[in-house]
């Protein structure tokens, strides 16, 4: 079997991978990447999903890099797409005019952004990146991860890779039962939290909902799908706790429960400079149409785009039917929730009531070619949850929950390698549970969250952090997942410089103190900064 060495093995190629594997071979590290699937970019490529940010990120809460990709995508669509001169000339250029986020765009852009930020370590020699491949062994010595091996996804090949620290990204914390490193999944007691808003019991199985997304247009036409085999069955289901059919413009609001109507009408003939997608004013989700729109048509020439494009990531295709951890059946319930994601879009094809009291849109396009795949649908399902590493420090609801907290702000710790900020978003889960949405502070990102209790050179870089299910709504966004890659990455750096353990380093003050200015230096911001009027 062919084996690969590298001073730092990140298996995952989603935005924690990436900022990882850019921070380690930035500092001159020798650095193999693995990712599954065909792009690199994990949940704003791959999963098709757009940015979901906090409303300051174009003023400050993101490290130097990340600010790097937001700009580079930016750039990418100045200097190759055929934009406006007003669009051009707009400062915060959000191609897709989405509400859900201030750039939202095609994820294909973010993966010439990603190729393009990765470009110089490859060259170099200094980065390698192995796709299609996956975890599927890992070999351990005590305490330490020796290798992981890793199977080609199309074809009958593996490669053991060797590294000194191995960071594992994946989006489900793959490599954590591969190495036995300990871990949770699913809903956490309160008993072990202390959570205001967690279960008597633990529940380790019911895990938030996954989703297989998906990209339209809407054009002349009849371009309605096959009808989907079990069709019937998710037209008709109707969750005991959702109060109404899936297959509806009806769904619980969110933060009330209260079941509302949203609207859904193509292409409406709005101005994308009047786009605010501040969601303190405005959640944007009135319109689903608009709301993850990723290229809005009007931002380009005139037949630049025959129609908007809007990536659907919607209540309706949320599938909770079953978790995908940790379960024999995982791919079976993965292929139920496409099968869900088809009938979604064979019913706004069909029967989808329209403004003009009709039912139908028939003119709706699947755009796989937009998302990269052969089906149609995202190359990747939307994965909310992942398994979490038990952590030295782990994250816990009243550590940031603006109820607990108040006027007070999250809890400053004394280990900080990053800020975040997000509600504590919980999706309908497969205990049954429907949305928890919980206020939050802005929050740091503790060191001890990225130290797993007992393995020494392990260190996830992704949502596999010492979070519980109730903190992970608020850490599992993209701008936090990079965050905590590139600390990772750069944890992996100085502790082989130093000669150290990462469980030395969050022990030791000296050692901190110099690890949190290697951080301020790459641009990681430790601490939110206090900034009145925000």
């Amino acid at each position: 079997m062919v084996q690969m060495r590298a001073d730092v093995l990140v298996v995952g190629g989603g935005l924690g991978g990436v900022a990882a594997a850019i921070a380690a071979a930035r500092a001159g590290r020798s650095v193999i990447l693995t990712e599954e699937f065909d792009w690199l970019g994990g949940q704003l490529t791959s999963q098709a999903v757009p940015p979901d940010e906090h409303s300051w990120i174009e003023q400050f809460g993101a490290t130097a890099s990340y600010r790097a990709l937001r700009t580079g995508i930016r750039d990418y669509y100045r200097r190759h797409y055929p934009l406006t001169e007003r669009s051009r000339a707009w400062t915060d250029l959000n191609p897709g005019a989405g509400w859900v986020s201030r750039v939202c765009h095609e994820p294909r852009v973010a993966v010439a952004v990603i190729e393009q930020m990765l470009a110089p370590f490859l060259g170099s020699g200094r980065l390698r990146v192995l796709q299609p491949y996956r975890p599927v062994a890992a070999e351990t010595d005590g305490d330490r991860v020796v290798g992981v091996t890793v199977a080609h996804r199309d074809r009958d090949e593996r490669i053991d890779l060797v590294a000194p620290y191995v960071l594992d990204a994946t989006e489900t914390g793959e490599l954590l039962p591969l190495t036995g490193t300990e871990y949770v999944t699913g809903f956490e007691s309160q008993a072990d939290t202390g959570e205001p808003s967690a279960p008597a019991e633990a529940q380790p199985m019911n895990m938030q909902a996954v989703s297989v997304c998906f990209a339209l247009d809407h054009v002349d036409g009849d371009h309605t799908i096959e009808r989907p085999a079990n069709y019937d069955f998710w037209r008709d289901y109707k969750p005991d706790f959702w109060g109404d059919r899936l297959l509806s413009w009806r769904s619980p609001h969110p933060r009330t429960l209260e079941i509302v109507e949203r609207s859904f009408t193509p292409n409406p003939d709005d101005d994308p400079l009047a786009v605010n997608a501040d969601q303190r004013l405005n959640p944007g989700d009135g319109n689903l149409w608009t709301f993850r729109r990723i290229a809005a048509r009007r931002n380009f020439t005139e037949g630049a785009y025959d129609s908007d494009i809007t990536l659907v990531n919607w209540p309706m295709i949320d599938y909770f039917e079953g978790p995908v951890i940790d379960v024999p059946n995982a791919s079976w319930h993965l292929g139920k929730a496409r099968e869900l994601s088809y009938s979604v879009l064979y019913w706004m094809q069909t029967e989808a009531p329209r403004p003009d009291g009709g039912t139908g849109f028939p003119g709706l396009r699947l755009r796989g070619d937009v998302t990269g795949s052969r089906d149609g649908l995202a190359q990747a399902p939307y994965i909310r949850e992942s398994r979490r590493i038990r952590a030295e420090y782990t994250v816990v609801e009243q550590d940031l929950s603006l109820a607990v907290r108040g006027g007070h702000g999250a809890v400053a710790y004394p280990d900080p390698v990053g800020v975040g900020m997000y509600r504590i978003d919980l999706h309908p889960s497969t205990g049954g549970d429907n949305y928890i949405d919980v206020g939050s502070c802005p929050f740091e990102i503790p060191l001890g969250a990225l130290i797993p209790q007992r393995v020494e050179n392990l260190l996830p870089a992704g949502k596999n952090i010492g979070t519980t299910h109730i903190t992970n709504g608020s850490y599992r966004l993209h701008p936090v997942e990079w965050n905590v890659g590139e600390v990772a990455g750069l944890l992996a750096d100085f502790c082989l410089a130093r000669g150290e353990s990462p469980r030395a380093v969050r022990g030791t003050p000296r050692l901190l103190a110099d690890f949190q200015d290697r951080l301020s230096a790459a641009g990681v911001e430790l601490r939110w900064p206090q900034v009145a009027g925000y």
